[in-house]
């Protein structure tokens, strides 16, 4: 197995270089830093500048804006010197998509550009030129693979796979070694939770083969708003910096930007304290962190085989009362025709909850498991973070046939504490219980107000189970990123939509008044 982490067993943070982004350092030893996206129009400074300062009043330390086009990569430069003479040092990051020849005009304003291998045209060494300006001026260079946005030459060779994902990003990486530039960050990102978890662990494991050390960006894109977004995001998110892998993150909410900065400081918080305990003894070569292989087990009192993870108040009292609990240290005396739930009260429980599984794996040991964590959270958000990225990884990988959040003090309703883990589980992709909506959550080339139609969309098609159904501010990522969605709702012009069936376009340019009845149209005349 590549290594993707350094151990399974005690938590500890991937070794990367530092990379300076402006006042700030990605890598090294510095602490993880969260980041946000204006969904501002970059050609307006005022609404961008004031944008940022509440981005920066919230706590984000880097601050993205989308550059289309020349226009809007020349406005940068107007949008830093005023943030200057208000004496706010926030680094900018410029998101580059299509136009090599904006990178290179903001490469002479911001901190650092972020580019996507898939949509960045190599014509008459373009790239070459914006390494040797991103040089000149010390800025740092973003590679930004999005799983929705492959080119055409890896689609051809690798298809729409995490290797191709990953072929792309060493592709620029290795480009940029031989142009002796370091200052680079990597990202590979999907709407998908399990994608991106997976990916991202080849990724890194692949940079380590190749001796890459640059420091690396998390996020889920298109996670969406409210719970649900929180939710995947930390389910994602928390795979990764669970296993030290994670420099910088930004959690992608339909909201405000600056609602995106506390979430992601208190997911940071969850991992304080991680390296505390002894290390845990792993059985690694039971593990398959670049695949989804479902844990064979027996199926008893209805719980097991191939049937949904069930939650714990689904199981009736009598049931509850015949399960064993175990830990990692006594699963040897564990019945053998019996629901085990599975408990842990380390610092890193993640790790230990995993190791457990895995001994059962490697020992053959087929019972149904119950994965359990106990909380004594005041904070509603804190505890759905909490549960989310503790148990949301250990389904990924295919343990669990149960979940139980034992919320002990009682800050959430048993109802509250149901919907928790029906998201945590759909999250994962091992129970559907509701629609997914795969959300962007905007930013200046958004052409619509995504939040309003979004929460209009979720109301109108609550009563719905199993349906993805994508929103997509506009074309450049929205058509790949919800590629796997049964529906699509995309941006294609001011105040024009377009509607998508899985990857086929239905109807082109609607006007936007029409568009949201014209979706649930086709989604019921599907449906008759």
């Amino acid at each position: 197995m590549k290594k993707f982490c350094e151990s399974l067993g005690h938590y500890t943070r991937r070794k990367s270089r530092a990379v300076r982004v402006g006042q700030r350092w990605i890598g090294g030893e510095h602490p993880i830093l969260v980041q946000s996206m204006t969904n501002t129009d970059t050609n307006d400074k005022a609404a961008s500048v004031a944008q940022i300062e509440r981005i920066v009043a919230s706590g984000g330390e880097i601050v993205r804006l989308t550059a289309q086009g020349r226009r809007e990569a020349r406005n940068l430069g107007e949008i830093r010197a005023e943030l200057d003479r208000r004496g706010c040092t926030v680094p900018l990051v410029a998101d580059i998509h299509f136009l090599p020849s904006a990178a290179l005009e903001a490469a002479r304003w911001v901190e650092k550009v972020r580019i996507n291998p898939g949509n960045f045209h190599e014509k008459g060494g373009e790239f070459e030129e914006l390494i040797a300006r991103c040089t000149e001026r010390q800025v740092a260079l973003r590679i930004g693979v999005n799983h929705g946005s492959l080119s055409p030459a890896i689609m051809e060779q690798y298809g729409d796979t995490i290797e191709g994902m990953v072929a792309s990003a060493m592709e620029f990486m290795r480009r940029c070694r031989a142009l002796h530039f370091n200052q680079v960050v990597l990202s590979v990102k999907s709407s998908n939770v399990r994608v991106m978890v997976q990916v991202y662990r080849l990724l890194a494991a692949t940079m380590a083969d190749e001796g890459f050390d640059f420091p690396i960006h998390l996020g889920v894109t298109e996670a969406g708003d409210d719970r649900e977004g929180r939710i995947k995001s930390a389910v994602g998110i928390g795979a990764l910096l669970s296993d030290g892998i994670g420099d910088t993150i930004r959690v992608s909410l339909t909201e405000a930007p600056e609602r995106e900065i506390p979430v992601a400081r208190k997911l940071v918080s969850c991992f304080a304290g991680r390296d505390q305990g002894a290390p845990i003894e792993v059985e690694e070569q039971c593990y398959s962190p670049y695949a989804y292989r479902r844990r064979r087990t027996r199926v008893v009192e209805g719980v097991g085989g191939d049937r949904p993870p069930v939650l714990w108040s689904e199981l009736s009292e009598e049931v509850q009362r015949r399960c064993v609990e175990v830990n990692l240290h006594t699963l040897d005396q564990a019945p053998e025709d019996a629901i085990l739930i599975l408990s842990t009260d380390h610092p890193n429980g993640y790790a230990e909850q995993r190791a457990a599984m895995l001994k059962m794996v490697a020992r053959g040991m087929t019972q149904p498991v119950i994965l359990r964590r106990s909380y004594r959270e005041t904070d509603p958000e804190m505890l759905l973070l909490r549960a989310a990225s503790d148990l949301g990884p250990l389904f990924l990988d295919g343990f669990g046939e149960g979940i139980w959040i034992d919320d002990q003090q009682g800050i959430c309703t048993p109802a509250e504490i149901d919907a928790l883990a029906l998201d945590i589980l759909q999250s994962a992709r091992v129970r559907i219980s509701r629609t997914e909506y795969i959300a962007c959550p905007s930013c200046g080339r958004t052409l619509y107000d995504i939040e309003q139609t979004l929460a209009t969309l979720k109301a109108r098609t609550a009563h719905l189970v199993g349906l993805k159904i994508g929103v997509m501010g506009c074309i450049v990522n929205g058509p790949g990123e919800m590629a796997d969605a049964d529906y699509g709702y995309v941006g294609s012009g001011p105040g024009r939509i377009t509607l998508y069936r899985g990857r086929e376009v239905v109807r082109r340019n609607i006007p936007q008044h029409e568009a949201l009845d014209a979706l649930l149209q086709l989604i019921e005349s599907d449906r008759a």
